[in-house]
């Protein structure tokens, strides 16, 4: 039976082009892999659905449930981030570069996760200690999902690390200009236009457990907060939606790539504790913060302080 190789639920660039990067590297090595995504082809999100046809990469397969199967997980390694039964499957490698979530095991495995932007940076190392060369295609997928997860190297998430990688990957896969490419991702991710809001909300979304209470945080890339200024109500209402579905707080950053900052859309049963957590005031439901661009290394850290985990 072949590795399914899977990353976070509404899956973003990285999680997608991993997966394949992953599963190639696997195949190389010797061991049957194949590459996964929880969604079906026709709901990616425009930047991923993008990358993909830019590179000329063969999406990966949907999965929904993984009970019993061998599973690799990139990009992440919280069970509520995975697929259906991810508890009742067998977990053989993980690759990620997020906090270490509550995946676990019956065996040792190969657990790689480290403090870079994106976890194409880890793969890109992994490929170089393997020896093995990575496809032009590929090279391609990984180099847009670096860019993309580190905001073309603005994120604080960005390292030295990230931006060797973006160096080799464009030679291999032949882009002579990354602004460029950049640019052209930035104009998928933030299209806006005939996209219902709950969609929206579910571009770039992920559940956390803070101390048992269930706390979602958004995030949409914009290349200015005006582009949603004419639907921000239906927005709101999206959020009201996904709250009412058992969730302590819905947080949607609303992130203007140009100005380097997020507006932070709030809905929660403790908006004083949420204020506290980002020392700011709540005004119409949403406050500015400046600098804010990276909900793994901005928001969630001060979420979790503040809930006490």
């Amino acid at each position: 039976m072949a590795i399914c190789v899977v990353g976070h639920s509404n899956p973003d660039t990285d999680s997608v082009t991993s997966a394949i990067a992953l599963a190639t590297l696997l195949n190389a090595q010797g061991q049957e892999a194949k590459a996964c995504m929880q969604s079906a082809v026709d709901n990616l999100n425009p930047e991923s659905t993008m990358v993909l046809e830019r590179f000329g990469l063969t999406a990966p397969e949907e999965v929904t449930d993984v009970a019993g199967q061998d599973v690799a997980l990139v990009d992440f390694s919280d069970i509520g981030q995975g697929p259906a039964n991810l508890a009742d499957a067998n977990v053989v490698t993980i690759v990620d570069h997020h906090k270490i979530g509550d995946v676990t095991t019956n065996n040792p495995i190969l657990f790689r996760a480290e403090p870079v932007g994106c976890t194409g940076t880890v793969l890109n190392k992994m490929f170089k200690e393997a020896g093995v060369a990575i496809p032009k295609d590929i090279a391609g997928g990984m180099l847009a999902a670096i860019l993309s997860d580190t905001v073309n190297f603005k994120s604080p998430t960005c390292t030295e690390d990230d931006k060797v990688a973006v160096s080799e990957l464009k030679v291999v896969a032949g882009v002579d200009d990354t602004e460029a490419l950049f640019m052209d991702m930035l104009k998928a991710k933030s299209s806006v236009d005939g996209v219902p809001a709950k969609d929206l909300l579910f571009r770039d979304y992920k559940d956390f457990d803070m101390k048992g209470n269930k706390v979602g945080v958004g995030q949409l890339e914009l290349a200015t907060i005006d582009q949603v200024a004419a639907i921000r109500d239906d927005l709101v209402k999206a959020m009201e939606e996904v709250k009412a579905d058992g969730r302590h707080s819905v947080l949607l950053m609303l992130t203007d790539v140009v100005k380097e900052g997020t507006d932070l859309v709030v809905l929660s049963d403790d908006t004083a504790l949420i204020e506290g957590a980002f020392s700011g005031k709540l005004e119409g439901g949403s406050m500015w913060i400046d600098g804010m661009m990276s909900r793994k290394k901005q928001t969630v850290p001060n979420l979790q302080n503040a809930f006490g985990c």
